[in-house]
């Protein structure tokens, strides 16, 4: 395999070695800020240079320039000048910083780290593969023999890949009549509660007594009045009354010791 030339850097800006040698000999102070403050001014040009490289990828440059400088600033206090040049140093480091910066703050949906990693995989494992001779659209087990992923694995980072950017809700969906992805959110069936209080009555209702069991079942289920109920178990329509007060208390209590943080039921 033929060796790759190694890359060369342009010489330091003038007087940049001296500094280096001044901040590293310097302890915490308003010193070491000065001379730390006139090698960014020096070195500045460089960081906006690498941060140049991300400029259209939906960040705005001056952003990007603010991550860079970020990356200058701490390459500067790890130097050693024994390592050799300090553009060769510095470069990596805020290569690396900028790209910490896309992974974490410009997801429009957050993702956890690894599932990130794993789309960045998937993503390079693809342009390769559509990039051979002859080459068409990978399929998942194509990027999972060359990532060595499974296709579970890869078939999650497709997904990360669709989780960069999202859509607005006012976005038009392509169909027979135009309605926009907001129009098929879905939305709370105000039937839930009804199920859930009904399902924390049921112990409280059990144990009522017959009575006010066919009570309560003619007036909430039949719907029937107080006093068509009071003729048909031959009481009054007072005393029916107490009845149902009385027994949804009890009902009432009863869910709610069974649930004593949870929402009475209506």
């Amino acid at each position: 395999m033929q060796e790759q030339p190694k890359r060369s850097y342009p010489a330091s800006p003038e007087g940049s070695a001296a500094l280096f040698a001044r901040l590293a000999g310097l302890g915490e102070g308003a010193e070491r800020e000065a001379t730390r403050a006139e090698l960014v001014s020096l070195w500045l040009s460089m960081a906006h240079r690498v941060a140049g490289r991300f400029r259209n990828r939906g960040e705005d440059i001056e952003d990007l320039r603010q991550v860079a400088a970020v990356g200058l600033i701490k390459a500067m206090d790890r130097y050693d000048q024994a390592q050799g040049s300090f553009e060769a140093y510095a470069v990596p480091t805020i290569t690396g910083e900028i790209k910490r910066h896309f992974r974490d703050w410009t997801w429009a949906v957050r993702v956890p780290r690894g599932t990130q990693e794993l789309r960045n995989q998937v993503r390079i494992a693809r342009r390769e593969l559509a990039d051979l001779p002859g080459g068409h659209e990978p399929t998942p087990a194509a990027i999972a023999a060359r990532t060595g992923l499974t296709e579970r694995e890869v078939g999650k980072g497709l997904a990360a890949l669709e989780s960069y950017s999202t859509l607005s809700l006012d976005a038009e969906i392509v169909a027979e009549e135009t309605i926009t992805l907001g129009d098929c959110m879905g939305e709370t069936d105000p039937s839930f509660d009804t199920v859930i209080d009904r399902e924390a009555v049921k112990k409280g209702l059990r144990h009522l007594p017959e009575r006010e069991r066919s009570i309560l079942y003619l007036r909430f289920f039949r719907d029937m009045t107080q006093k068509r109920i009071g003729e048909v178990l031959g009481i009054s329509q007072m005393h029916v009354s107490r009845l149902i007060t009385r027994s949804c208390a009890r009902v009432r209590d009863e869910a709610l010791k069974e649930h004593p943080t949870g929402k009475a039921p209506a």
